[in-house]
């Protein structure tokens, strides 16, 4: 077990990159077989999407130390609701529950990105994709990454989560992440199952259409509950659902260089004028 755990400890970003990296590729692979958009180039789409791994690389490393050590803390001080919960010895009961605790902060977290107007400015820009597949998982700004992880930091302390959740925790994220933004959906039978429970790409594919009110819904990350318990949850068929954001012009959003500045935009014309 000591192994384990010095493994997960000093391991844990590496192990990610390596199950995010297969993950993508097994669903690059499933689209090309059973993806439903056509007619674009998805090499291209890709690149500009997997640029935004460079600029995220600093924040999130950056991010992942505060992350190490306010486990550490919160393990030392006993600080955090799971530590109410330490009677229990069932190491599988405390993993579901700082499971649902930290899924319930990234609906939270998701909500407010939607809801306050500078946030989703930055938000807007994983929105932005006219074609939404696997790599539409990279296309966040550095922006966003800091203040996403500066959420998941909050919930941790809240939480009282341990390190070994959180790691096994985020496995799962990276995986639900990839294979929801996939550009291929569900049958509806299996969707009609799956969904009662979790986030699935037919869900989500809602949650990108380009209008109000289905951009304002599915915020659910891994678990769809959520949605369920607060009345965000909604559904449209496939054919009426066109990604992106009305407030975009498209043109303005095709180049990294564009996408960085967007959520400035607003500030600069305020300034110009």
């Amino acid at each position: 077990m000591r192994h384990i755990f010095h493994f997960l400890t000093y391991s844990s970003d590496e192990t990610e990159a390596l199950i995010f990296a297969s993950v993508l590729f097994i669903c690059w692979n499933i689209e090309n077989i059973a993806g439903l958009a056509g007619g674009y180039k998805k090499w291209n789409h890709a690149f500009l999407n997997v640029q935004f791994i460079i600029t995220g690389i600093a924040p999130q490393f950056m991010m992942g130390l505060l992350f190490v050590k306010t486990m550490q803390w919160t393990g030392q001080h006993h600080v955090g609701l799971l530590y109410h919960l330490l009677h229990v010895k069932n190491a599988f009961i405390l993993f579901l529950v700082s499971f649902v605790l930290l899924d319930f902060g990234e609906y939270i977290y998701h909500v407010i990105m939607h809801k306050v107007n500078t946030l989703w400015m930055f938000h807007a820009v994983h929105h932005s994709d006219y074609v939404v597949d696997v790599s539409t998982t990279l296309r966040e700004h550095p922006g966003e990454n800091i203040i996403r992880n500066c959420f998941t930091l909050l919930w941790i302390f809240l939480s009282g989560a341990l390190f070994w959740m959180v790691f096994l925790r985020q496995l799962i994220q990276i995986t639900s992440n990839l294979l929801v933004h996939m550009n291929c959906r569900l049958p509806d039978k299996l969707d009609d199952i799956v969904s009662t429970v979790f986030i699935t790409p037919n869900l989500h594919q809602v949650h990108h259409h380009y209008q109000k009110p289905y951009t304002d819904c599915n915020y659910g990350d891994v678990l769809s509950i959520w949605d369920r318990m607060f009345g965000t949850l909604c559904r449209l068929p496939y054919e009426e659902i066109v990604f992106g954001v009305d407030m975009l012009d498209k043109n303005n959003s095709t180049t990294y260089f564009s996408l960085m500045k967007m959520p400035f935009e607003k500030y600069f014309r305020q300034k110009k004028d």
